[in-house]
């Protein structure tokens, strides 16, 4: 394993196709006693899912946690909405949901 000190923010998170288990590497894995700031590439090869015991293999590539989602080269179409991340993408949706049955709900006050 490397000892070099990474930032954990640049790093890639992997997600596990048998049951959805997501590694972090900021976080670590607690349960196989891996620090946090490893690199799913720096785990050993043994390293198994803590949820369903799959193999490395079985593990995704999803990106960065918090980043926007899609391939990079399409972040730039539309009108800006592609470079949210999901968790903006949710307050936006439901934001304009909420206001839309509010401007429902003020109909009624209406004679």
């Amino acid at each position: 394993m490397s000892t070099e000190a990474i930032d954990p923010k640049t790093l890639d998170s992997y997600e596990c196709g048998a049951c959805g288990y997501v590694y972090e590497p900021n976080r670590g894995d607690n349960t196989q006693d891996v620090a946090a700031g490893t690199a799913f590439e720096d785990l050993s090869e043994n390293w198994r899912c803590p949820v369903c015991n799959a193999r490395k293999p079985r593990f995704s590539n999803i990106g960065s946690i918090n980043s926007p989602s899609g391939f990079k080269e399409n972040l730039k179409y539309g009108f800006g909405v592609n470079t949210l991340t999901p968790g903006q993408k949710n307050l936006l949706i439901f934001g304009a949901l909420g206001l839309g049955v509010l401007f429902f709900l003020s109909l009624y006050g209406l004679h």
